[in-house]
């Protein structure tokens, strides 16, 4: 049984569990393609995604009825250099390196925010202690970690707009003007499946974005597909975007 087939079944039987016991079920933290199966799957009808906060990339699927955010087995850590003078320069790839040090299961940490050196880690409430315990030190600096009782505002950080001009709307010519790539290149992202439109594989660079569409491309970015607000003097399209930063 391949990896797809293995997600939908272990979804299913989430779904199952919750529908029979009567309770909610949720599972790891699911990334951007697994999120793209599940949609694919009967059990999505059954089911909300959240990842600690509003747009996350790495959710947790939740099953049943009555979905409430605050019961979603999530934490949110705070990683922050004792002495942020003396702190090595870090990013999303050092914390995430140091973790997995500590032998974590990737399907037990969300998304990694990171803002003035410090990152907000979302994880599983399981695992949550283990990491403040264990955590102490990010390539040379030295770090200490907190729960937080309260999603951080840096996670909830809106969208930068930003004016593009655009010759269509197709994923891969928008991909090309927020990104500054070349057509080839984006193109090769698609085929990559390292596009994603509202988490679900963008499968041709042909696809057309409509207002409010979410895009990720690894290893690129996020943004959000706004309106056409004007025309220039020579007839071309500026549309709003919004650059999540």
């Amino acid at each position: 049984m391949n990896d797809d087939k293995m997600l939908q079944k272990r979804m299913n039987e989430l779904s199952l569990r919750a529908y029979e016991k009567g309770y909610n079920t949720y599972s790891d933290f699911l990334n951007l393609n697994e999120i793209s199966e599940l949609k694919k799957s009967d059990a999505f009808s059954n089911c909300e995604l959240y990842g600690g906060y509003d747009n996350a990339d790495r959710c947790v699927a939740g099953f049943g009825y009555e979905h409430n955010k605050s019961k979603y087995p999530i934490k949110c850590i705070k990683i922050a250099p004792v002495r942020q003078k003396f702190a090595d320069e870090l990013n999303h790839r050092d914390f995430l390196g140091s973790l997995m040090n500590l032998g974590i299961n990737r399907s037990t940490l969300g998304d990694i925010v990171i803002s003035d050196n410090t990152a907000y880690l979302f994880c599983l409430s399981n695992i949550a202690q283990y990491i403040c315990e264990n955590c102490d030190r990010i390539k040379h600096t030295t770090v200490k970690c907190e729960i937080l009782d309260s999603t951080p505002e840096v996670a909830n950080k809106k969208p930068e707009s930003e004016e593009f001009i655009i010759s269509s709307q197709r994923v891969d010519v928008v991909i090309c003007a927020v990104f500054k790539l070349s057509r080839n290149q984006a193109t090769q992202l698609v085929n990559q499946e390292k596009v994603f439109i509202n988490s679900k594989a963008a499968y041709k660079e042909s696809l057309i974005l409509k207002s409010g569409d979410i895009v990720s491309v690894r290893g690129f970015g996020k943004f959000v597909f706004g309106e056409k607000i004007k025309e220039t003097k020579k007839a071309r399209s500026v549309f709003e975007i919004g650059i999540y930063k």
